[in-house]
């Protein structure tokens, strides 16, 4: 990126709506991608962004696509049943952050109490 565009960073985009969350909004022009991206520096994804989807009717079927039951996703669904107005989110890693600014090669040097799948406690 840097030798194509002279930039460190890049923003991916038009993602599969296959590997995405089902509350990730799809594309109105073509459902097979997701209105969503991530944020790229050095080639260490640092932000993850989308706008989310705020039809409960809607959530509920791309739910049922993943394999997920709506009935045990009943307190997340409840809000979008009083009218939730459309909306995004993201995501910043800001430890990625801070390895990258710091130049470590592992999380776990920027991360103060590391918790991986075999640590859970400090």
């Amino acid at each position: 990126v840097m030798e194509e565009f002279g930039h460190e960073f890049v923003f991916l985009t038009d993602y599969p709506s296959s590997i995405r969350p089902f509350y990730h909004m799809r594309n109105a022009e073509d459902p097979t991608i997701t209105n969503s991206y991530d944020l790229i520096w050095n080639g260490v994804e640092i932000t993850t962004g989308a706008q989310r989807e705020h039809r409960v009717d809607v959530l509920e079927a791309q739910a049922r696509e993943k394999g997920l039951d709506p009935e045990e996703l009943g307190s997340y669904l409840d809000f979008f049943r009083y009218g939730v107005p459309p909306h995004g989110g993201f995501g910043m890693g800001l430890n990625r952050v801070l390895m990258l600014l710091l130049h470590q090669s592992n999380l776990r040097e920027v991360t103060y109490l590391f918790r991986g799948p075999n640590r859970l406690a400090p």
